[in-house]
């Protein structure tokens, strides 16, 4: 099996707030990969790097093969052109975890954008397509409605179906859920859940717990900016190795 994302001593700090204390790991294409940990353990920080919405300090990034947001020359790696990051993330997804629909368009028109600005698509093919996609996140009817008109887990399935408009390689999930209601959280997990049995590459930053073990092919724990212990989830979620992981699974289980 390939290897989609390969992360080598990845450093990153804030100031003088370091975040990630140089992080390696391999997600395999196809591969359904949680990650779990404390708030602060660089989660969400390391998943932003993926997609170079952060830049590193240290180490690299390989996405399908391509170094992420660095071109090397002569030995040294320098940051490329905005137009070239762009061009990379156009084939990454990304689900956050407000959202970030554009209040302005309905559901159909913010799942088309993509397709149309950087994807280069016709109207009528990118309208045709949105409508599809929002039908298999279950808001077909909806097509038509602005985020203000939607709840919380509709907004977020209407985000989904924006990361998977553009045939991504890759999907990156911020902390889906939690910015939901409680009662809107199975909702939105069930989607994902259908796409992850698609065989797609994702992933996940989440506190769900039963959600990653039943979905993850393999669960990383994070705790100060490392990566703590992986593994299959029924060897990290029942028999964890490391204390650090104990400790955490035994708060919030």
């Amino acid at each position: 099996m390939t290897v989609m994302v390969s992360a080598e001593g990845i450093r990153k700090s804030y100031g003088r707030l370091p975040v990630l204390n140089g992080v390696s790991l391999e997600i395999k294409t196809g591969e359904v990969c949680c990650l779990l940990g404390p708030s602060g353990a660089g989660k969400s920080t390391l998943l932003r790097c993926v997609n170079h919405l952060e830049s590193i300090d240290g180490g690299q990034l390989v996405v399908d093969g391509e170094v992420i947001g660095y071109r090397e020359k002569s030995g040294k790696l320098y940051e490329m052109h905005g137009r070239d990051i762009a061009r990379q993330r156009a084939s990454i997804g990304m689900v956050f975890q407000h959202f970030n629909l554009y209040p302005h368009m309905t559901a159909e028109q913010n799942v088309s954008l993509a397709q149309v600005a950087v994807h280069q698509q016709g109207k009528v093919e990118a309208r045709n397509r949105s409508r599809e996609l929002l039908e298999r996140v279950g808001l077909g009817s909806k097509a038509g409605k602005y985020p203000r008109q939607l709840s919380g887990g509709e907004q977020q399935r209407v985000a989904i179906a924006r990361a998977l408009a553009i045939s991504p390689k890759l999907i990156l999930f911020d902390e889906p859920t939690s910015a939901l209601d409680p009662e809107l959280v199975g909702e939105v997990l069930e989607t994902i859940r259908a796409v992850a049995s698609e065989g797609i590459t994702m992933m996940v930053v989440t506190h769900e717990i039963g959600f990653a073990r039943e979905v993850a092919d393999r669960v990383v724990f994070m705790d100060g900016g490392v990566v703590v212990e992986q593994g299959p989830p029924g060897e990290v979620l029942e028999a964890p190795a490391e204390g650090r992981t104990r400790a955490f699974l035994e708060r919030v289980l």
